[in-house]
């Protein structure tokens, strides 16, 4: 491995709001339900300064860097009081400093925003939102536990857009218990006719330790969920969307943070189980946090961290990983200049997939063809 230099490297910043009104039964997020459903402020309080403690013990991996971009995930962010995010920025930025027009994104669920009006989270410096839709079904919101109607999420996706928000992303999932076509298609129809500027648009998966996988609910046959995704992004094309990433639609621009994650950027974390990746000059680190909100505020902050080195044998896979999910993929001296290794070692593993136009014929740029996408489980093993 030859010497990194960091900070050629964006470095952004995750902030994790680990409390939620509910837990859904398909989440294995690391979320915790509030008693009553709302945060008291002093619990809000606690956790911001813990905040800010957590932020301080980081600021060596920047290494110069200012902050390219903030999300702020969960849980529900939108839990979160306007002026208590007013206020972390104010102390964070102090710390290390934020790039001009710097990205910051809050997730947002429709049965939460009436905490604090969206326009107070502009005002606090908020500027992208991503919005938890999930489904405009009634019928499906209750399966999927959320705690949102309908007409609760078309009035928050139309409230961020007359409140000033310019960049709205809206959550949506498909493949959802006994969803038709038909269902799927209005989903979509009314996340882009009410505003939407960016939509993540994924399929359900049950995963291991949620509710969904002790009960594994009816979901529809393969043949359904082909047509849900052809004519899906049928649709979105016809509307003006561009699909940059696997399951990332936009109109305006990209999600410089995700496209941050997806180029093997560099991101500090903070928050209870929140998880980072800092690049050193001897190598690329992950390191991630204290899971539970009441042992990460009952600790000090060192005690949270628990960092581990990618190995150079782990490196292939974890840097294609992320690039091949970019429809365009990367050029290829990224990987070089984000890893410290040689593309050259890769040419056995890359050869026979450009053979079998799994990945495109191009020394340059690293990425898949339409083919490999439909196939792009396979061809990340292949980097194992």
């Amino acid at each position: 491995m030859t010497a990194l230099i960091p900070q050629n490297i964006p470095l952004s910043l995750y902030i994790h709001m680990p409390w939620c009104v509910r837990k859904c039964p398909y989440c294995d997020f690391n979320s915790h339900a509030v008693p009553d459903g709302k945060l008291s402020l002093d619990l809000e309080q606690q956790y911001l300064q813990a905040l800010v403690e957590d932020f301080k013990t980081q600021i060596e991996f920047a290494q110069g860097r200012e902050i390219h971009s903030v999300f702020i995930g969960g849980g529900t962010p939108s839990l979160i009081s306007a002026q208590g995010y007013q206020w972390l920025f104010s102390q964070l930025k102090a710390l290390l400093p934020f790039e001009l027009d710097c990205e910051i994104t809050l997730e947002a669920n429709p049965g939460t925003v009436e905490h604090d009006p969206f326009a107070g989270y502009l005002a606090a410096g908020i500027n992208r939102l991503s919005i938890g839709v999930q489904s405009f079904n009634t019928e499906h919101l209750k399966k999927l536990g959320r705690i949102h109607s309908n007409d609760d999420a078309v009035f928050a996706i139309r409230n961020a857009r007359e409140a000033g928000f310019q960049r709205v992303n809206v959550d949506l999932m498909h493949g959802l218990p006994e969803q038709t076509l038909e269902q799927a298609l209005y989903d979509l129809k009314l996340a882009v006719e009410n505003g939407a500027t960016h939509i993540s648009w994924y399929q359900l998966t049950i995963e291991p330790n949620t509710v969904f996988f002790r009960t594994q609910p009816v979901l529809p046959v393969d043949d359904v969920l082909e047509e849900i995704q052809e004519q899906g992004e049928q649709y979105l094309k016809e509307q003006g969307f561009i699909n940059y990433e696997v399951s990332a639609w936009r109109k305006e621009q990209p999600s410089t943070h995700n496209l941050n994650y997806w180029q093997f950027g560099d991101y500090l974390a903070i928050g209870a189980g929140a998880h980072g990746k800092v690049t050193q000059t001897d190598g690329v680190y992950r390191f991630q946090k204290t899971r539970l909100p009441k042992d990460y505020l009952a600790k000090v902050p060192a005690e949270h961290l628990q960092f581990k080195r990618i190995e150079d044998v782990e490196m292939p896979f974890e840097f294609m990983m992320n690039a091949l999910r970019l429809n365009e993929g990367v050029n290829a001296q990224l990987y070089s200049e984000r890893t410290g290794l040689n593309l050259v070692d890769l040419n056995e593993r890359i050869s026979p997939l450009k053979q079998r136009h799994l990945m495109v014929n191009d020394a340059a740029r690293l990425s898949c063809t339409a083919q490999g996408h439909i196939f792009l489980n396979s061809v990340l093993e292949v980097f194992l």
